[in-house]
């Protein structure tokens, strides 16, 4: 099949999935949309994207499992734990001035970074009058978020990010096992509101002092990078802090006028 064909068949596949089932990719970045749709094709047993594309509109169960796909839910507790000494040093003290807070995990996936984010407030005294709004488009992933069990077997690589991100005590005082996996303090689950959010097409919902989107924004086309950072511009109060993933940046976008970087290798930015 020729390249141009190729292309022809994930435009109309990517097309039918708006279309149906309103999942919009049409400005995720084209290499790695055929790459992972590469993928989907091996997984789910098709010979052609025509044939992924026959399936995906007459069976959502097809799309659910493509969804897996498209959307790579991966995630890490305290990834680059270096962002969230960056976030404990920089922007909690300006955070602790506010009388209550709302933050944003934009494509949050399976929740490792929401409940990072919601045990390093609570070390810093500030989970009790914050709310953390954790989005992403995949509801299984959400699912799997709102549960807060992680493998055990990846626990000893996230007590380590844990404790080079500035934990303050063992992030074992956080879990215990349960259901063949390490389930998180009910505590911390009761501050995060899991929902449903696509940056490609949902507006603003809430204003928040602090949003972090990591490693989302860079599957993303100029156009749809430059629509989500307007609406984190939009989200954010007055000075209020982003972040954003370590090969992403917010210069030469149309939005790079409204924020200064706070911590630049970290990729932390103060909306001006």
């Amino acid at each position: 099949m020729q390249l141009k064909d190729a292309d022809i068949e994930i435009k109309l596949l990517i097309d039918a999935i708006y279309l149906k089932y309103n999942y919009d990719f049409r400005d995720y970045s084209k290499a790695s949309q055929k790459r992972r749709i590469e993928q989907g094709i091996t997984a789910l047993k098709c010979q052609t994207i025509s044939e992924l594309q026959s399936q995906v509109l007459h069976d959502p169960a097809v799309f659910t499992q493509l969804l897996q796909y498209l959307t790579i839910p991966v995630s890490e507790m305290f990834r680059d734990p270096s962002y969230f000494l960056s976030v404990r040093e920089q922007v909690v003290p300006v955070l602790k001035t506010y009388p209550s807070l709302k933050i944003w995990v934009a494509g949050c996936s399976t929740g490792e970074e929401a409940y990072s984010l919601a045990i390093l407030l609570h070390e810093e005294g500030l989970l009790e009058r914050s709310i953390i709004y954790a989005t992403d488009i995949n509801p299984v992933s959400l699912e799997k978020a709102k549960k807060g069990v992680f493998p055990l077997e990846r626990m000893a690589l996230y007590a380590d990010n844990y404790q080079a991100a500035g934990g303050k005590l063992s992030l074992e005082h956080y879990y215990t096992g349960a259901y063949g996996g390490a389930l998180f303090d009910k505590g911390l689950a009761e501050k995060i509101t899991f929902s449903d959010h696509s940056l490609a097409t949902d507006s603003v919902f809430s204003e928040t002092h602090f949003i972090s989107c990591r490693n989302v924004v860079i599957y993303f086309n100029k156009a749809l990078q430059g629509r989500a950072y307007h609406l984190f511009n939009e989200s954010l109060c007055r000075r209020g802090f982003l972040g954003l993933g370590h090969k992403e940046s917010l210069d030469f976008s149309t939005c790079s006028h409204l924020f200064e970087a706070v911590v630049k290798k970290d990729r932390l930015f103060r909306k001006l």
